[in-house]
């Protein structure tokens, strides 16, 4: 392990306005998204789309580091150039998505776990040799207005994160550790702070027992948000002071950033809830994203599939990514949704 190296990569992803395209999207989920524009999921289809967000002119200068899926690591342009490398040329770090999602946890209903540990050391050094230089592990903590998640959910959860970081930084590869606490349910704003912190306190131990440098990783945090079915919904600021209020309690100031996952919100109000935070000052943490749908929505919209559409959409892909890059300074407003 070259922490120095570690330490350079993660802070090249975070960089001044800079944030992480997530285009990581399993099979069964990537089928969602292109059923809702009515596209059929192929392996052609699924590399085309992928090239469209690539090779977004422009999207450099916002975007420090993409998450890539197994399939799409191995994956070319249609001029036979690599993805890892199309993308480093541009000065975009690729990395990939290691976990293998998960499942129900034993004896535990409710909770689940994420599966993958086994074999990661052997893929993770495959995934160094195919240009990868970031891996990605989604835990994922279900979460309700009294029982779940179980104490030991959340334990498990986080061991598995810190086996994933110190495996990950022992291969050369800065670990995005992501601990997403769901917005679905009915929970309120101060049940999802409670379970936030939990989750956060729980996962640093463990990454401190497993010997992860902190200085060479990212955390990719949930937003503090009340569930969906929340009958209120907290305001823009008060998200942002809850988000910022737990995340200083429990995350390390050696952390090189956070880059916050969206978890269900539209594209606007990630956008909105990342420039709040920005705008309080500075954290001991660059605040930055790793959007998938908050990024993609608005693409998809606009290609529907069809070559020509694709200028409208590589133009829908860099507006996400520029407005992203002003919320990052803090920088961002609403209005700018209207401009052209």
């Amino acid at each position: 392990m070259n922490i120095d190296e570690l330490k350079s990569v993660a802070n090249a992803i975070v960089a001044k306005q800079k944030g992480v395209l997530a285009a990581d999207e399993s099979s069964p989920t990537i089928k969602k998204r292109f059923d809702s524009i009515k596209v059929e999921s192929t392996e052609e289809n699924r590399r085309r789309y992928r090239e469209i967000l690539f090779t977004t002119d422009g999207i450099e200068r916002y975007i420090g580091g993409v998450i890539l899926f197994d399939e799409t690591l191995r994956q070319s342009t249609r001029d036979g150039i690599p993805f890892p490398r199309l993308l480093a040329e541009r000065g975009v770090i690729p990395g990939i998505k290691v976990d293998q999602g998960a499942k129900a946890l034993a004896l535990h209903p409710g909770d689940k776990v994420t599966e993958g540990l086994d074999g990661l050391r052997e893929r993770l050094a495959e995934y160094r040799q195919l240009g990868a230089r970031f891996a990605k592990w989604r835990a994922v903590i279900e979460i309700d207005e009294h029982d779940l998640p179980s104490a030991f959910g959340i334990r498990a959860n986080a061991h598995a994160l810190a086996r994933y970081a110190a495996l990950s930084q022992e291969a050369g590869l800065v670990p995005i550790v992501e601990p997403e606490v769901l917005m679905d349910g009915a929970h309120d704003i101060a049940r999802c702070e409670v379970v936030t912190a939990q989750a956060l306190q729980a996962v640093f131990a463990e990454l401190d027992a497993h010997r992860v440098q902190f200085e060479g990783m990212l955390l990719k945090p949930n937003m503090v948000i009340a569930g969906k079915k929340c009958t209120r919904q907290a305001g823009v600021q008060e998200v942002a002071e809850a988000t910022l209020r737990c995340l200083r309690r429990y995350v390390p100031a050696a952390v090189p950033g956070l880059v916050f996952l969206s978890g269900g919100q539209s594209a606007e109000d990630a956008t909105a809830h990342l420039n709040a935070m920005n705008a309080t000052g500075a954290q001991p943490w660059q605040v930055s994203f790793s959007y998938g749908r908050a990024l993609q929505a608005p693409v998809l919209a606009a290609w529907q599939g069809q070559e020509g559409n694709v200028a409208a959409a590589q133009q829908a892909l860099f507006k996400r990514c520029q407005l992203n890059g002003l919320a990052r300074d803090g920088k961002y407003d609403r209005a700018m949704e209207a401009a052209d």
